[in-house]
C-alpha cells in the first residue's frame, strides 16, 4: 500500500470518529427550536383533547335527537261525564212514571198549572202534608193532608213533588188536575214514597197531553166541601200520620 493512501484512509477515519465542529451560537438555536416544536405538539394535542371532551360532553346533555326521543302520552281531549243516572223517569205526554220495570200512572198540573219539566232531585219526604186548596189545585180557604210526599228540587230552584192523590182517584193515567205537582193512587203513592231516597235523581219530561175533563176541579171541590175545612183532619186511611222524615 503507497503512502499517500494510507495517509488518505486515515485522514477519513479520523473525520467520522470527531464530531463535525459546530459553534455554540448554533447549538443554542438548535436547542431552542426543539423546544418551540415540543410546545407546539403539546399545544396541539391539548386542544384536540379539550375538543374531544366537548363534544362528548354536548352529546351527553342533549341526548338523543328528536327522532329518538319517546313521544308523551295523548291528553284526552275531553273528561268522561260523571252524571248521575235517573232513579225515576215521568213521561208527561203517556201521564206515566217510570221506576225500574215498573210503570205507574199519574196525574200532572192542568193545562193552566203545567208541571215544570227537566232533571231535578229528591230533597225531601214527608209521610203526610198538609196543604192548602191552592197548592193541590182546588180552589176554596181549606186545608188538604196529601200522603206520602216526596219533594223534589231542580238546579235553578224549581220546585215540584209526587204525592197521593187522595180526591181523584180516577185521575192518574187518564187526565190532570193538580197544580203543577204529580198526583199517584194511594198505594203507588206509598210504594214510590218508600222506594225512593234523599238525592235520588228523577227526569220529568214534557210532551203533548190530552186536556183534562171539564169541570174536574169543580167536581173535586164539591167532593172536599164541608169534609175538609182549615185546620187539622184525620189522614186518608192507611196512610199514617207525622211529619214524615227529612
Amino acid at each position: 500500500m503507497s503512502d499517500d493512501l494510507a495517509a488518505g484512509l486515515r485522514e477519513l477515519a479520523a473525520s467520522g470518529q470527531a464530531p463535525p465542529s459546530v459553534p455554540g451560537p448554533e447549538i443554542r438555536l438548535r436547542a431552542g427550536a426543539r423546544r418551540r416544536r415540543r410546545r407546539t405538539v403539546a399545544a396541539v394535542t391539548g386542544a384536540s383533547a379539550a375538543a374531544a371532551l366537548g363534544v362528548v360532553l354536548l352529546l351527553g346533555l342533549t341526548g338523543p335527537g328528536t327522532d329518538d326521543r319517546t313521544s308523551p302520552a295523548a291528553t284526552p281531549a275531553s273528561v268522561p261525564s260523571t252524571r248521575a243516572a235517573a232513579v225515576a223517569t215521568v213521561d208527561l205526554s203517556r201521564r206515566m212514571l217510570i221506576v225500574g220495570s215498573r210503570a205507574v200512572p199519574v196525574s200532572a198540573g192542568a193545562r193552566r198549572t203545567p208541571t215544570p219539566t227537566g232533571r231535578m232531585t229528591v230533597t225531601a219526604l214527608s209521610d203526610i202534608r198538609t196543604l192548602s186548596g191552592k197548592e193541590v189545585g182546588l180552589t176554596g180557604a181549606y186545608g188538604i193532608k196529601v200522603p206520602w210526599v216526596v219533594e223534589l228540587s231542580a238546579d235553578d230552584g224549581t220546585t215540584t213533588y209526587f204525592g197521593g192523590l187522595a180526591y181523584d182517584a180516577k185521575a192518574p193515567g187518564r187526565y190532570d188536575t193538580t197544580s203543577g205537582w204529580i198526583g199517584l193512587g194511594l198505594s203507588d203513592a206509598k210504594w214510590l214514597y218508600k222506594r225512593l231516597s234523599v238525592g235520588d235523581v228523577v227526569d220529568i219530561e214534557s210532551g203533548e197531553v190530552s186536556p183534562s175533563p171539564a169541570g174536574t176541579s169543580k167536581a173535586a171541590d164539591r167532593s172536599f166541601a164541608g169534609t175538609t175545612a182549615t185546620g187539622p183532619s184525620s189522614p186518608p186511611a192507611g196512610t199514617g200520620a207525622g211529619t214524615g222524615r227529612r
